[in-house]
């Protein structure tokens, strides 16, 4: 194929490396509880017409929790993710397609990934097959890579490149506006719907489902490494201002209790904003409107707190489409699980839904289409995090910082694991630790993502999956 555009890029080969990272303390998916998760590093070698070469990076952690929620046994369904990873790599090695990072991953995305995926399922003989959003995830990494790749071989900031004239067509190429919405994507590109990054963003505390609050709630089995256990503590030494609270959606009465415990701590120590991630386990909405109309009628400062619900209900939007306007008149209602394509969102907004959770796992190149078409349609944004740790949390913050969310970006890295990324805090201790409720973004400079790896002093393993050309 010849390049249209002598900045377009092509895949000349890829590496991939799996990083266990152990938790701290146990965090709670529905009704998962994971203890360690496997980090996939990638690195992307990109070659444009001239025959010039460029290496980006990418990582994202293989959380089978979320991707994947089963009866099946955790480790079975890791070793799955973890070897369906390790065949994308060489898949993407032949993936001979040329362009701008969004239009590569748009590509394979659109033509390759739904049947790499089946062919993956009916090949590997395997108990259940692997989802199509687990598939999504573990492309994400190579992603997010080709993005970083293409910054360091035109030497600017990547953001810099989602306009014209990087990009060779306008989003009318992938988008479809809402019919009679008077939405146009022609001559539109996805810095059209992007903010000035702030030196600062909000930054949100994961309260999970196994998380003690009160002295009250210790077991004796918490760790004693310095850090914080008790959600007071993790205010008081953080500054923070908002509180996610991962509820069970299948309890209401520990639900609303859990958020009016969180919400009180909250209020006495000067956090107010909340928000309630039911974790996709709720079948019918009135079980999400007694809770709010209880906190409505018993707690209205709680009520009055809740920024936003976050996907009670299943991923699989198509095969549930459940009409949740009632839940969205309470509260803003956000998609999570179920965002992982723009289509996705156009059918969450016509069955009610207020807004869209971002997140960097589900793919820059998807990220950046889901944002420009949930903002053009007037959908609120947030960016939700994975537990990112190492160099995954650098993307998930500059993506909230350019999406000018409602309140900041979610980041829980440092509460589960914050030893993993200690050689990435030390050239971006602000990205790392949460000082004053909020993170500090000065430190990215430079080509990509900004990550300046050379400066990273991190010893990897040798690859599972090495460059063909060392």
């Amino acid at each position: 194929m010849t390049a249209s555009n002598p900045r377009d890029i092509r895949i000349a080969d890829a590496a991939c490396w799996f990083l266990p990272v152990a938790l701290r303390m146990p965090l709670k998916f529905g009704s998962q509880v994971v203890e360690n998760v496997t980090c996939a590093r990638v690195c992307v070698r990109v070659r444009d017409a001239d025959g010039r070469t460029a290496e980006g990076w990418g990582e994202t952690p293989l959380s089978v929790a979320w991707v994947w929620p089963s009866n099946l046994a955790y480790e079975k369904r890791e070793e799955v993710l973890i070897r369906f990873t390790g065949e994308l790599v060489n898949d993407l090695k032949s993936f001979d397609t040329a362009g701008h990072p969004i239009e590569i991953g748009y590509a394979y995305q659109r033509e390759r990934l739904a049947g790499f995926q089946r062919s993956f399922n009916t090949s590997a003989e395997l108990e259940e097959p692997l989802p199509y959003l687990a598939a999504l995830v573990a492309l994400s990494a190579f992603d997010i890579a080709l993005h970083d790749a293409y910054g360091a071989l035109h030497q600017l900031p990547v953001y810099e490149s989602y306009k014209a004239p990087y990009l060779n067509r306008d989003l009318s190429a992938y988008l479809e506006p809402e019919e009679g919405s008077g939405v146009t994507f022609e001559g539109k590109h996805p810095a059209d719907y992007l903010v000035a990054p702030p030196d600062t963003v909000p930054v949100w505390h994961l309260v999970g489902g196994l998380d003690p609050l009160e002295p009250d709630d210790l077991t004796g089995d918490e760790p004693d490494d310095g850090y914080p256990v008790l959600l007071r503590d993790w205010i008081r030494r953080d500054g923070l201002q908002c509180l996610k609270i991962k509820l069970r959606g299948n309890d209401a009465a520990w639900d609303y209790d859990r958020t009016v415990r969180v919400g009180r701590i909250g209020d006495e120590e000067g956090a107010p904003w909340i928000s309630a991630d039911f974790n996709c386990t709720v079948r019918d909405p009135e079980y999400v409107n007694e809770i709010l109309d209880k906190l409505h009628a018993d707690h209205r400062d709680i009520f009055d707190r809740i920024l936003y619900v976050e996907q009670p209900f299943p991923h699989d939007l198509e095969a549930n489409q459940i009409d949740v306007h009632s839940v969205a008149e309470r509260r803003p209602l956000f998609l999570d699980e179920s965002a992982h394509d723009w289509k996705f969102v156009r059918l969450g907004r016509r069955l009610g839904w207020s807004g869209v959770a971002l997140k960097t796992c589900k793919t820059q190149t998807g990220a950046l289409l889901s944002l420009a078409w949930a903002k053009a349609h007037g959908m609120d944004l947030m960016v939700q995090d994975l537990t990112n740790p190492m160099l995954a949390q650098i993307p998930h913050v500059l993506l909230s910082a350019y999406a000018g969310t409602i309140m900041g970006v979610e980041s829980n890295g440092m509460q589960f694991y914050p030893e993993a990324s200690l050689p990435e805090q030390a050239i971006h201790p602000g990205l790392y630790q949460r000082r004053n409720g909020v993170l500090e973004l000065s430190t990215i400079r430079g080509p990509g993502f900004g990550y300046r790896g050379d400066e990273i002093v991190r010893n990897l393993p040798e690859p599972a999956i090495a460059f063909n050309d060392p």
